[in-house]
């Protein structure tokens, strides 16, 4: 078939390309998508047996405020110096929360020693999969066999243990980086065990505070004690009273003297009146949407598609093809094919459009129904802080009562003590206060493994190796695939490109026939209209000097060069041109052998000069042209092809023929093809689509007597199904099958 300008390239040799073509990658996928395909599905398998085995495991948190200023009573100012908080505080505190003294209190308190996920037995994360099988299996907490803590050091080792075990749940961040909020999250397999662990820690966490504040006002009693015994009790117990009224209450007073709550109900009100227009503003948008259906009118007048820049682009699109349809239309019929095809592509922008509209549509949709979940969350939270703002101040205001009482002790208890001894003493008690403000729920999922997240990384995972085994295989293809391929490694013009033919394809009235006698018995088919796109080339390759002598040639046996030598001379032939065919290969002859002359006398009778040219050259009728075939076996061919005789039988056959088309072995296994090259004027070099090894054809065509020698390369067996999916325009049988079937009424 024709041979096209060959613009598209295999995606198998992107090393070549200079430019990203989308196309390539479109037919890449095209051609290897079972191969990703199954890829994927076998990835997703892998993927799901693997989650499937997973167990769930469960993360709740607790969010801790740090005050950046402490709470004081009244006349401590003389006594303890203030200090922000920095970011190396707050990793201070976050080391305390995960240190083993704060940790051991809370295995005491829960008794984690027994539990058969923490206890002293398990060394594994609680979150991993070992440990979670073994939560599993381990049975509940009654089975458990209890250790031995007969003796102090075993029970203090177990304890150790669990603590060390205890640390492998427990993360503690910042919630925030501008924020003075830690956040405490504990993993389990247990969902309501996770929530409570978190709280016990929590909980640790804020006595550890008070102990440390108490223990320093504890410390400044005792100093105190021999001067003033009542002073000291009296303060000791209003601070006392204080701190436990902290304690049992977990209330912080903030810096602004407003409670947290009243704090978040101003930020709240702010949130709903953004949230509220957001709404507005999408609901007007959604409403026009609405309106615009409810009419009948055309969504892309809607100010969004309107401003879109890709329906833009495509309106744009669709101007300019609109525009060249109607020069098409001022040259050509509404029936050419370059019209057809213009307009396929206007629909096709036409339909982008449409899709796009819809897209932008559904998407005001779905800003609208974002917009509205947004608002109902915010409401929902002004709600509940609303309903907690009276109980903070009732609290509040008993917190205020205890301190003014402990100002006053403080205030007689600082007028027998020496401000400077005192200041001294105390100036290192810089114990800050810290509050529970988010407490742990029982988490409702499993935070690990995330399925969504775990599913969508293996199919990306999938898809990833699926492409890169497909660029392997597309790159472990060894033959050529496009002619654009084919001319840039070999640097020669494509002739022709062959189809791979089926036996109804080689049927005429009724009968089955032999390709070499497509272009007698059927001349208007593709096949034969390919060859005569050869014998073009070959004549067009030496405008001035039109080539007589033609050999034909390939790589390795079994491409089909004897074939298509035979019908490029019965294509002559049928033109009227005087046309003998030489059956060069000596070795085996196809040629002699398709005639049924395999067992005459010939060539090697001749040249041994054992025959006379009469008596070897005979007129083949069933292919209008004159046959020489190989003749009696020979021992040393090249010499034979080589010799004097053969040059001059060779000059003789030129002033008695219009053509002389010699057939002759492959470049790979003998050297013959090189030797008749000599008195050849071009060659016509065979090579079989998907098959032949470049390397070896590239080798070949080196040995050859240059390439200026060479006409071109033929694509032989070219399967059509499978050549679309390098290019749909890759190959002129696309365009000539359709043709040929439309404006001819014989056809393959």
């Amino acid at each position: 078939m024709l041979n096209s300008s060959g613009h598209l390239k295999s995606t198998g040799s992107l090393e070549d390309a200079k430019s990203f073509d989308l196309r390539d990658i479109i037919n890449f996928l095209w051609r290897q998508w079972k191969l990703i395909g199954g890829v994927v599905v076998l990835t997703l398998l892998i993927g799901g047996i693997f989650l499937i085995r997973q167990v769930p495991v469960y993360t709740a948190s607790v969010q801790v405020l740090l005050n950046t200023q402490k709470e004081k009573a009244a006349g401590q100012d003389s006594i303890l110096t203030e200090a922000n908080l920095d970011l190396a505080a707050i990793e201070s505190q976050m080391a305390i929360i995960r240190s083993s003294v704060l940790l051991k209190r809370v295995v005491e308190k829960e008794k984690l020693v027994n539990d058969p996920e923490f206890g002293s037995a398990p060394a594994s994360v609680s979150w991993s999969l070992g440990s979670a099988f073994k939560s599993v299996f381990s049975g509940s907490d009654s089975n458990t066999k209890a250790p031995d803590t007969n003796t102090p050091q075993k029970a203090s080792s177990e304890i150790t243990a669990t603590v060390e075990n205890l640390k492998t749940g427990l993360q503690v961040r910042r919630a925030g980086q501008a924020a003075y909020v830690m956040e405490i999250s504990f993993t389990s397999v247990d969902a309501a065990k996770a929530a409570r662990l978190a709280n016990a820690i929590a909980d640790a966490y804020v006595v550890d505070k008070l102990d440390a504040r108490f223990d320093a006002a504890k410390r400044a009693s005792g100093w105190l004690t021999e001067r003033l015994e009542e002073l000291r009790k009296q303060l000791r117990e209003s601070e006392q009273a204080v701190a436990d009224f902290r304690s049992e209450n977990k209330l912080v007073q903030a810096g602004t003297g407003a409670t947290l709550n009243q704090e978040q109900l101003g930020q709240m009100n702010t949130r709903l009146v953004t949230a509220r227009a957001e709404t507005a503003e999408r609901k007007a948008r959604l409403d026009l949407l609405e309106k615009v259906k409810a009419r009948g009118g055309s969504l892309a007048a809607l100010p969004d598609a309107v401003a879109s820049p890709a329906v833009a682009q495509l309106r744009q699109q669709e101007a300019d093809a609109s525009r060249r349809e109607a020069d098409l239309l001022a040259r050509y019929s509404d029936r050419h094919p370059s019209v057809v095809n213009l307009r396929a592509e206007i629909g096709d922008i036409r339909r982008a459009i449409a899709a796009e509209v819809q897209r932008i549509s559904a998407n005001i949709a779905n800003e609208y129904e974002l917009a509205r979940a947004r608002q109902d969350a915010v409401e929902k939270t002004l709600r509940e802080v609303t309903g907690m703002t009276d109980l903070d101040n009732s609290k509040t205001i008993a917190l205020r009562e205890l301190e003014r009482t402990a100002a006053v002790n403080k205030s007689l208890f600082e007028d027998f003590l020496q401000r400077a001894r005192i200041t001294e003493e105390q100036s290192s008690f810089a114990a800050r206060d810290a509050r529970i403000i988010t407490p742990a729920l029982s988490p409702t999922s499993p935070s690990a493994p995330k399925k969504a997240q775990y599913l969508i990384a293996t199919l990306v995972l999938g898809l990833l190796a699926g492409v890169g085994l497909a660029f392997a295989v597309e790159h472990l293809n060894a033959g050529f695939t496009t002619s654009r391929e084919l001319e840039e490694m070999l640097e020669l013009p494509m002739l022709a490109s062959i189809s791979h033919m089926h036996d109804r394809e080689l049927q005429a009235d009724g009968q089955q026939i032999t390709l070499p006698l497509l272009p007698l018995q059927k001349p208007l088919s593709r096949i034969s209209e390919a060859i005569r796109a050869l014998r073009s080339g070959v004549q067009m390759s030496n405008v001035d000097n039109p080539p007589k002598v033609v050999q034909f040639t390939s790589t390795v046996p079994g491409e089909g060069k004897t074939t298509i030598a035979l019908t490029f001379a019965t294509s002559a032939a049928q033109s009227g041109l005087r046309v003998i065919l030489i059956d060069g290969d000596l070795r085996h002859p196809s040629s002699s052998r398709f005639f049924g002359r395999e067992k005459e006398i010939g060539l090697v009778d001749y040249l041994a000069g054992e025959a006379k040219i009469e008596t070897v050259v005979k007129f083949q009728e069933n292919t209008r042209y004159w046959m020489l075939p190989a003749g009696s076996k020979t021992q040393n061919p090249p010499d034979l092809l080589g010799s004097e005789r053969w040059k001059t039988l060779i000059a003789m056959l030129r002033e008695k023929f219009d053509l002389v088309v010699i057939d002759t072995p492959p470049m790979g296994p003998v050297i013959d093809p090189s030797v008749v090259s000599r008195v050849a004027d071009k060659i016509v070099y065979v090579v079989r689509w998907s098959s032949t090894a470049r390397e070896l054809v590239q080798q070949a065509i080196h040995q050859l007597n240059g390439s200026q020698q060479i006409a071109g390369i033929v694509f032989n067996h070219v399967n059509d199904q499978q050549a679309q999916k390098y290019g749909k325009y890759a190959y002129s049988y696309y365009y000539g099958s359709r043709y040929y079937k439309r404006y001819y009424s014989e056809e393959t």
